[in-house]
């Protein structure tokens, strides 16, 4: 690291990921705190001989090159530390700490990673459930006992969901999603052996049911009940845990939904019936091109096989132990947001690099994928970049919440050329893009112009059709024009038509 890559990081002032110390002539005991918070959140950096003033509203005023007094002796008393019973695991490298020169001063730098999942809770003290740090805007702060029993099982290789959950059997299965998910089943492997079991056998074969030749219990597991579960065991012993899809679409007058799929006693609250259903309204609006295979109309695109990977993600990463966790699934006009209880088990930079996986649901994972669901393990991700790449549209965008322990995806479906979101630092950049915006974005507006005129009766799905756009993004494009004074409608939505005022 060098002195101007420093000076950038405090320009920048990521409170969440930078942390600055005076430590004049020692390493100070506050430090142990930040290493343990930084790991067990997104990593970050520790300036030591950096004093910051947190009063100062404006960044470049703010910090100050005070030094250390002996680097040397600092950065060997940080290794002997590290080293002892003070922390649980050590997940520094050697280039991870150095001194250097900044502005005639000696400062020290240690960049802490985030801890690999299988580390988690970095801790003080030998004690987690005291010394078990994380990181918000505002500082380290002390972890709650839900927050590190939530890393504790993320650190068990063998997943959260095959956990037997005692005096659940049989009994508790809704048999007509059983059935529904074997008939499922035998159309993707017709020749599979277990098709000829029965449903307790099938179940232990794919991970929904236990027998335990230890204690000789045996039951279903965690993925068995909540998979094809009925709602009221369900409930009965998940109670944290809630599914939930919610339709923002299309709002006329005071709606505040337009449909939504809870718990109301009309379907089996298990996560395979969500699914089935819930996928359905979710992709109902995204276009299908007309595609012809031999005599056999393809309807399936990358967008809608983008959509399952999406949603087979929020399962099979949901924390369903978590309080207050919510299965959440969202269609907007112009997004789609998709929401689990949990936080980001692996980087960033591991989920849009790909080929790692990691799923906190191995049993639900596998029971999905062999009926089509999720079967990109590891490059999942990257499969929806692309989707949407391919469509036009804004990127995705996934977001560790870690302040409500929850990961959420947005979808959006709007042209790229017309998002607000992408932004860059250069103004260059700036202008390069909102030329290339504009460009496009007069293109797409007047080959819906050129639509309309030909067809002046043609409806906002018709358009979407034809233009590859969303229904959301055709409506966005309409309403510019609109506003524009390019285009009205006239009469109602069903039986008017639209007029082009002004082409030009």
């Amino acid at each position: 690291m060098t002195a101007q890559e420093i000076k950038e990081r405090l320009k920048r002032g990521e409170r969440i990921v930078l942390e600055c110390k005076k430590a004049e002539s020692e390493l100070p005991k506050s430090f142990w705190e930040t290493y343990s918070a930084f790991a067990n959140t997104v990593g970050g950096l520790v300036l030591l001989g950096v004093e910051e003033n947190r009063k100062e509203k404006d960044v470049a005023k703010r910090f100050t090159f005070t030094g250390v007094k002996n680097p040397g002796k600092i950065i060997s008393d940080l290794w002997n530390t590290i080293n002892s019973n003070k922390v649980s695991h050590n997940i520094l490298r050697d280039e991870d700490v150095d001194s250097i020169e900044v502005d005639g001063v000696i400062i020290v730098y240690v960049s802490v990673p985030q801890a690999d999942w299988r580390d988690k809770p970095i801790y003080l003290n030998e004690n987690p459930y005291k010394g078990t740090f994380r990181r918000n805007n505002e500082g380290d702060y002390h972890c709650t006992q839900e927050e590190i029993k939530a890393m504790i099982r993320d650190s068990n290789a063998d997943g959260n969901d095959g956990s037997l959950i005692e005096l659940y059997d049989m009994r508790d299965i809704d048999l007509e999603s059983l059935r529904q998910y074997r008939t499922e089943f035998r159309l993707e492997n017709p020749d599979h052996v277990w098709n000829n079991d029965g449903d307790k056998e099938f179940l232990k074969k794919i991970g929904g049911y236990v027998e335990d030749r230890k204690s000789g219990k045996e039951g279903l597991t965690a993925a068995g009940l909540l998979m094809f579960g009925q709602g009221l065991p369900i409930r009965d012993r998940f109670a944290n845990f809630r599914m939930d899809y919610i339709d923002f679409s299309n709002l006329i007058g005071d709606e505040r939904y337009h449909d939504r799929l809870t718990y109301d006693g009309r379907w089996e609250n298990n996560i395979y019936q969500f699914l089935r259903r819930a996928l359905m309204k979710l992709t109902m609006d995204i276009p299908k091109p007309f595609k012809m295979e031999g005599v056999k109309r393809i309807d399936d695109t990358p967008q809608h096989k983008a959509v399952r990977e999406a949603f087979t993600n929020a399962i099979i990463h949901a924390d369903v132990f978590l309080e207050g966790g919510i299965l959440r699934i969202e269609k907007h006009n112009d997004k789609l947001c998709l929401r689990n209880p949990g936080t980001l088990m692996l980087t960033i930079d591991q989920i849009y690099s790909g080929g790692v996986s990691r799923a906190r649901n191995p049993r639900m994972q596998n029971m999905l994928r062999m009926i089509g669901f999720g079967e990109n393990l590891g490059s999942g991700f990257q499969m929806i970049l692309n989707a949407w790449s391919d469509a036009g549209w804004d990127d995705p965008q996934l977001n560790n919440r870690l302040d409500i322990d929850e990961v959420e995806l947005v979808l959006p479906l709007r042209p790229k050329d017309i998002s607000q979101t992408s932004q860059t630092s250069e103004k260059t950049s700036e202008k390069t893009s909102e030329k290339t915006s504009k460009k496009t974005s007069k293109k797409t507006s007047e080959t819906i112009l050129e639509i309309i005129l030909e067809n002046p009766r043609i409806t906002v799905k018709e358009l979407s059709q034809l233009t590859g756009l969303s229904v959301g993004g055709v409506r966005w494009n309409l309403d510019k024009l609109a506003e524009k004074g390019k285009l009205k409608r006239v009469g109602p939505d069903k039986g008017g038509y639209w007029e082009v005022i002004n082409k030009e």
